[in-house]
């Protein structure tokens, strides 16, 4: 092989790999317990904005409504979800109901002496995190331990046990600290308002929104805090820090009349989707391809915020997306006229400091660096942006400048016969679809790789070993196996490097059989097939899949064994809700037949720890070559929507089998 290969964009960043990446990934878990429950705040301040006696139509009954959503109802919302993002759903209702002490300690006269309180949504984003890990540790102690029979007994139990302690502690232990960090907050943010102050945090909160930290600032405490200071005082500034559309409109209005090249011509396109569709990422890139536009940003940020503390002017709750429908929809009485100022003022000011700063730039800058601005962008925030269609980039393939075709993909994984193999089947289904015939794709073990070929597909776990044997190849990182968006930017790389595709010819249409090719009964017998798993973790539902494998006289109980062993190298959990536990290479020989196993979770496992949920669990033990022909077969079937909808909706297991006949041994 010949030619300076370019590396593919590795959209896995190792966790430490910079402050900056850690306060990133903090704030997304922060905004991940608040976002799903925006519609719920939203509809707390619609209520508040309406009905109570300072409101537009004040209700007395229906003012009735309003206290207890933000004292109780918001909180414990918020507590459930971030226990289920840590362990599904049983953290989830664990950490709701602890959550409970908490806003007991601040709310009840007994505690806090006048009653007054705040709503407790900094401690519900503690609680129910920590006592849903809590759950994990403590059901990880007992698992395999617990007789037949007493299961359901030991989970109840043990979960309202350890609720009720933990609302316990919450009440004498968090709430005493979180009073008065709160008050601190609060009394901070009033200092800066009372001393004209509160503009500066524009110097803090705009360049973090280009560095994507703005989900650790605006939902990990501007939001909090300002949904405590609007259910005081009925609005809430702190609401409009970093959710003025202003600043990101006046920015791309510039660009239309003094941008150049590709800049200028998707600038009217990005505009109204950050003004209208409150998208306000569309623009990180126009900042970041000449970043002292960062100075335009500040100045309309403050702009706007002083207009706001000028006016006195806020939001009921909070403006998700930050559209500019979203802002006046929450706007508070008598607060309209100061908001509608303080977009225009900010739009106005980033506008002339932006014309300004590209005017008099005298540097060459062209249509490429906003396609490389796009693609920092999507380094830093780890996945691919609406920004990447405006601008017309591939994520994690604009980089790549090849002088040779691309003929050999590997997909590699630790084993080379698990995920690897799944992967391997939809991208060579991808290639051949897009004609691409002359390109194959290929699966092994990282340990069998060899630099012998072009592109190197692996999870992103597995990359930087890869890349140690196959140092002159490309490589992909990818972490869903069944439906990553890598596969389609890896057919739109072959149409820059490679010759036209072939017209793809129609598949033939399958012939119908009564009986499944392949002997799908042989592999996967009714007895193998379970409705509604009994697992709560993903060992649970590993020893589930494997035992039943057992059963059917597929492998030897060693076999189960090193499915755990398999686990520990790379995760097998493949995307689309589904994992596929299987046993090592060394463990072949405890392979009597080739099985399968094929167990449903409606309430799904957390797998990987992260939330992902597989909703479905499939044990492979594959004879000889036989686990690739199942791995791609099972593949297709999780690609088709319509057929996961199918077993999501089985009510027998003879349902089921009917769905998964097209699994088949070619």
């Amino acid at each position: 092989m010949t030619g300076d290969p370019t590396t593919v964009l590795d959209y896995s960043q190792p966790a430490g790999t910079s402050l900056r990446v850690r306060v990133q990934k903090f704030g997304t878990f922060l905004s991940n317990m608040i976002m799903p429950n925006i519609a719920a705040i939203i509809a707390w301040g619609l209520l508040t904005a309406f009905f109570i006696p300072v409101g537009w139509w004040p209700n007395e009954k229906i003012a009735t409504i309003v206290g207890p959503a933000i004292t109780y109802l918001l909180p414990v919302l918020i507590a459930y979800t971030g226990g289920k993002m840590i362990y599904g759903v049983r953290g989830g209702v664990v950490g709701g109901f602890s959550v409970i002490g908490v806003i007991m300690a601040t709310s009840d006269p007994l505690f806090i002496g006048d009653g007054s309180g705040s709503p407790m949504f900094l401690g519900a984003m503690i609680m129910g995190p920590l006592t849903a890990l809590f759950m994990k540790k403590l059901d990880g102690l007992w698992a395999h331990r617990i007789k037949p029979g007493f299961e359901m007994l030991v989970d109840n139990f043990s979960a309202g046990i350890l609720g009720m302690l933990m609302a316990i502690a919450g009440m004498f232990l968090l709430a005493p600290p979180l009073r008065w960090a709160i008050a601190g907050l609060g009394n901070a943010v009033n200092f800066l308002v009372d001393h004209s102050l509160l503009p500066l945090t524009s110097v803090f909160i705009e360049p973090a929104k280009v560095l994507f930290l703005n989900n650790a600032i605006n939902h990990g405490v501007l939001t909090p805090l300002g949904i405590q200071q609007s259910a005081e005082t009925g609005q809430s500034i702190l609401f409009l820090l970093e959710a003025n559309p202003g600043p990101g409109l006046g920015l791309l209005l510039a660009y239309m009349v003094f941008g150049r090249g590709t800049a200028r011509a998707t600038a009217p396109g990005a505009a109204i989707v950050q003004f209208f569709g409150g998208i306000h990422e569309v623009y990180f890139p126009y900042v970041l391809m000449r970043p002292r536009l960062i100075i335009a940003m500040i100045a309309g940020g403050m702009t706007g915020v002083f207009i706001n503390v000028l006016f006195g002017s806020g939001l009921r709750a909070p403006a998700a997306p930050g559209s500019i429908f979203a802002v006046y929809a929450q706007t508070a009485p008598g607060s309209f006229l100061g908001v509608t100022l303080s977009w225009i003022g900010a739009a106005t000011v980033a506008f002339l400091v932006s014309s300004i700063l590209l005017r008099t730039d005298k540097t060459d800058w062209g249509e490429a660096d906003l396609e490389v601005a796009t693609q920092s962008m999507v380094e830093m925030k780890g996945k691919e942006s609406l920004a990447s269609s405006l601008v017309g980039a591939g994520a994690g393939t604009a980089t790549a400048v090849l002088t040779r075709p691309i003929t050999k993909i590997v997909f590699a994984c630790d084993a080379g016969m698990g995920s690897s193999a799944m992967g391997a089947s939809v991208l060579r289904k991808k290639i051949k679809d897009a004609g691409y015939r002359e390109v194959t794709v290929v699966n092994k073990s990282i340990a069998n790789l060899e630099d012998t070929y072009d592109l190197v597909v692996t999870h992103k776990d597995l990359t930087e070993r890869a890349k140690q044997r196959t140092g002159s190849a490309i490589h992909v990182s990818v972490d869903n196996f069944i439906a990553s968006p890598r596969y389609d930017e890896i057919v739109d790389l072959l149409e820059r490097t490679n010759r036209a595709p072939e017209e793809a010819q129609p598949a033939p249409e399958p012939t119908p059989s009564p009986e499944p090719q392949g002997g799908l009964l042989s592999l996967l017998p009714n007895e193998a097939i379970v409705l509604s798993g009994k697992a709560r973790t993903r060992d649970q539902a590993i020893e589930e899949a494997g035992q039943l494998l057992v059963a059917t006289g597929a492998v030897d109980p060693a076999y189960v064994a090193s499915m755990f062993e398999r686990e520990k190298s790379v995760s097998t959990y493949v995307g689309n809700h589904l994992a596929i536990p299987h046993g090592t290479n060394e463990a072949k020989q405890s392979i009597k037949r080739t099985g399968l196993s094929f167990i449903r979770y409606p309430e799904g496992i957390d797998w990987k720890g992260d939330g992902q949920l597989a909703h479905y669990v499939v044990g492979i033990a594959g004879a000889g070559g036989d686990h690739l022909s199942l791995l791609g077969s099972i593949a297709h079937v999780f690609l088709d929507k319509n057929k996961v909808a199918a077993l999501e909706a089985a009510t027998t297991k003879d349902q089921v089998t009917a769905v998964l006949a097209s699994v088949t041994l070619e």
